[in-house]
């Protein structure tokens, strides 16, 4: 079976899903991030390298103040929970892209010292990405380019200047929740990815939905453009 090396996941479907149950949204985002150990151990079982999981965008920002305080407080439990111990203790590499600046300075803290910690693990990279688009991270490659001026432009030293500067591009991007779009993610780094879009709300997304995906992924053709 062909394996993807890096697949990328819009963790969409988190409200729906609580709203669906009639329970308060913040569950449905609990339940949310619950679900990346199981897929991150599943994907190290099956040799996948690097894993990128959007967890708040720029737009997120947008959304009503409760809400957005509620999430705050899941960042705080999340960077500073059993489950990263575990995949810690796996090998995996934590990275955090996006934005770091734009949370409060106790979770800027947790998330880098999660990234310190995980920098010399080689099992399997993870990458989160928080308050994150992907207009902004091209836009402050160019303000980086800009500043540094190097002598050549072109696609390789652009990827430099990206968030996953070092990692190869998502083969697959999946999608939860029923939505057909890619929402301002990985905007440079998915133009040749396979999307693959499932009605599955994130917190009911398992591992057998992930296999499904995967095999679709193998019956694929890429061509690259040829």
């Amino acid at each position: 079976m062909k394996m993807p090396t890096h697949v990328a996941f819009i963790l969409d479907g988190n409200r729906r899903w609580s709203r669906e149950r009639k329970l308060p949204y913040v569950i449905g985002h609990t339940k949310g991030y619950r679900r990346i150990e199981p897929v991150v151990l599943h994907a190290k079982k099956l040799g996948i390298k690097y894993l990128t999981f959007y967890a708040f965008s720029t737009e997120n920002w947008n959304r009503e103040k409760k809400e957005v305080e509620d999430l705050m407080n899941i960042f705080r439990k999340l960077f500073k929970s059993s489950m990263i111990d575990r995949l810690i203790k796996e090998g995996t590499r934590i990275r955090v892209i996006g934005r770091l600046e734009d949370f409060p300075s106790d979770i800027v803290e947790k998330m880098k010292d999660v990234i310190k910690e995980t920098k010399d693990n080689t099992a399997i990279t993870v990458n989160i990405a928080m308050s994150y688009g992907g207009r902004a991270e091209i836009l402050q490659a160019i303000k980086q380019i800009l500043k540094e001026k190097p002598k050549v432009i072109d696609e390789e030293v652009v990827r430099k200047y990206l968030y996953t500067a070092g990692q190869p591009d998502p083969d697959m991007v999946i999608r939860t929740g029923g939505d057909m779009r890619t929402s301002n993610f990985l905007t440079w780094q998915s133009v040749y990815s396979e999307l693959y879009f499932t009605p599955k709300f994130w917190p009911d997304f398992s591992t057998k939905e992930f296999d499904k995906a995967l095999a679709e992924f193998d019956r694929r053709e890429r061509r690259f453009g040829k």
